[in-house]
């Protein structure tokens, strides 16, 4: 995540130094690609992999930057567009991806057909994805003669980009990068995961042998944390830790780093899984491929999000690239964690409630409250929550202009006031919850806005659908805002988390939805520099009971988010007499599930009682 905020970066001297790399004979190449993810593909990066922030001066959670001698560019989707024209100097231009009137290439298509033929392109083989620099790159550039070249070193880790901090605070890189974390990890009990380690690895190697392969290589850092049922600190909100595994018939190996080799961690995996050291993962895997055997027709599987740094070391005949099994077991959650999503839900719902009454009788009583003061006061309500392990992203709370940045953060020390007559909307906790308010009074267009947008929540909430639907299909009851209307959420785990999904990403169109799966439904609109609007809930995929039954059966979602979406906000000319009984259903459900836990706390009973009532 990094440093919160929207401010404008200077990135001329990092740039000028980053060139002066690329010129050195040892690397000569004449463009260098810096992607966002680490080497286990992570949506959030630990400080000490935060390359293309540090470069480009741009934070999103998504996107890449391709430089060269003379220009710089930046790719990202539509959740960044207000954020990245608002961070990005002079130096960079924008590349608006999936907007048809733009009609921007592909990052790979970019560097395939928009450089200067045969452009020797710098990459680190450990940052790239195996099917990008073995299948895409090389199909997009075979008729220009583009080389992507594999450096040894990451051009943005080497003490040569130091940078003057004092005139370009933030990221870290060169000498004062920071050192990896080795923050200390610890076993989830099965009372919370449902399912030991053991029972995991032997559905793993049950794939393995229907697949007919040697061993599965897992290199994505949720899927290590829950096929061992260890959890960790080492990336700010995402309870992982730094480690690969490869897991065969009869073996089961986990690289961690040393300092994390906790007693208990031993003591907890025991004879099952033998623990080895992380960096010596890359030497391991070429004398597994040839010690297992491993071949065309006996294979190690990767998963599609393996680097090619891996491929390289097991050899490309030897593996094969395939939707990884640990993924799909992790995203339908098992009976214990369901109902551990409910709890946690209501729990959420008391802290939620005695926020908004609290910064309620705040503004009406004239206090002075900016974006992260009311967001720190948010944590501090949150953290006084049973089982509470921390936050799951950085708090969206944001008023005015500033909701129409969909992944805003406020800066503490630049940030603006929470008004009574501005749209104020707001996104946090392991739960991942949207809810948008107003503490004055609305204006037409607004609760025209906010209507429009429930009106989709809704359609979605209520929404059945055959078995073997995608997440695509059912993107089509709603419209498509520069995000997807939901993502995938993981079980004290990453709060995004493939490879479900609703939108209309390539990835959702093959992944059907099943009973287990939890996503989120956040619709939403945003008017850039004026106000932005999201209702955002986390539903859990169950079996519908449906008068027939044709063919396999029907689905549809349990919400189990419990907040209050504010009815003044609500043109209720436009809502149709279901749609007002779903509303007050849902209120009448969160009112008796949240209420019992306020019952020290009047003023949030009394704002819970207020808005839950039936319009």
């Amino acid at each position: 995540m990094g440093v919160i905020g929207t401010r404008t970066v200077n990135t001329t001297e990092r740039l000028a130094k980053l060139r002066e790399l690329l010129k050195k004979p040892e690397n000569n190449v004449k463009a260098f690609f810096v992607p966002s993810e680490d080497q286990h593909f992570s949506e959030y990066p630990a400080h000490s992999d935060e390359r293309r922030a540090f470069i480009s001066g741009f934070n999103g959670s998504a996107g890449c930057a391709i430089i060269t001698l003379r220009d710089a560019f930046l790719f990202t989707d539509g959740r960044y567009f207000l954020q990245a024209s608002q961070q990005l100097d002079s130096n960079w231009k924008l590349m608006k991806q999936g907007l048809p009137e733009e009609d921007v290439p592909t990052w790979q298509e970019f560097l395939s057909k928009h450089l200067e033929q045969g452009t020797r392109i710098g990459i680190d083989p450990t940052l790239i994805s195996a099917g990008t620099g073995v299948t895409t790159f090389p199909r997009y550039s075979a008729n220009r003669k583009q080389r992507m070249l594999k450096v040894s070193r990451n051009l943005l880790n080497l003490g040569d980009l130091d940078c003057n901090l004092q005139k370009n605070p933030g990221y870290r890189m060169g000498k004062d990068r920071p050192l990896c974390p080795h923050n200390a990890v610890f076993p989830l009990d099965v009372k919370y995961a449902g399912e030991t380690f053991q029972s995991k690895l032997q559905r793993l190697r049950e794939e393995i042998t229907k697949k007919k392969a040697v061993a599965s290589v897992i290199t994505l850092l949720d899927e290590v944390a829950w096929l061992f049922n260890l959890r960790g600190t080492d990336i700010d909100f995402n309870p992982v830790f730094f480690a690969y595994a490869v897991v065969t018939p009869t073996e089961a190996i986990l690289f961690m780093n040393d300092t994390q080799d906790q007693h208990s961690i031993k003591t907890f995996l025991g004879s099952d899984v033998e623990i080895r050291p992380y960096e010596s993962f890359i030497p391991a895997l070429r004398q597994l491929a040839t010690t297992l055997g491993a071949n065309k027709e006996k294979p190690m599987l990767l998963g599609d999000k393996t680097s090619l740094a891996v491929v390289e070391a097991i050899g490309q005949e030897n593996s094969i690239l395939i939707p990884s099994p640990v993924a799909t077991m992790k995203a339908i959650k098992n009976e214990t964690e369901i109902e551990g999503f409910r709890k946690c839900h209501i729990r959420d719902g008391a802290a939620l409630t005695r926020y908004f009454a609290w910064l309620e009788e705040q503004l009406n009583d004239g206090v002075e409250l900016n974006e992260s003061q009311a967001a720190a006061k948010l944590e501090e309500f949150r953290s006084e929550l049973d089982l509470f392990r921390g936050l799951s992203f950085t708090t969206i709370s944001s008023t005015g202009p500033n909701a129409a940045v969909i992944h805003y953060s406020p800066d503490p020390d630049d940030c603006a006031i929470i008004k009574k007559d501005q749209v104020w909307q707001y996104l946090d906790g392991t739960t991942d919850v949207t809810r948008t308010l107003h503490f004055g009074t609305p204006t037409n267009e607004e609760k025209r806005a906010f209507t429009r947008v429930l009106q989709g929540h809704i359609s979605i909430d209520t929404a059945v659908f055959p078995t073997g639907t995608s997440g695509v299909h059912n993107a089509c009851m709603t419209p498509e805002y520069r995000h997807g209307t939901g993502h995938g959420v993981g079980h004290f785990l990453n709060v995004h988390e493939g490879p479900q999904g609703i939108g209309t990403r390539i990835a959702y169109n093959s992944t059907s939805l099943k009973v287990g799966m939890t996503v989120s439904n956040e619709p939403g609109f945003y008017a850039d520099g004026r106000y932005g609007i999201r209702t955002e809930s986390v539903v859990i995929v169950q079996e519908a009971k449906t008068p027939n039954n044709f063919g396999n059966g029907y689905l549809c979602f349990e919400h189990v988010t419990m907040c209050p979406i504010q009815t003044k906000l609500i043109d209720f000319s436009l809502m149709t007499a279901q749609e007002k009984e779903w509303l007050n259903s849902y209120h009448a459900e969160t009112l008796e599930k949240v209420g019992p836990l306020l019952r020290n706390d009047l003023r949030a009973l009394q704002w819970l009682e207020r808005e839950c009532s039936p319009v």
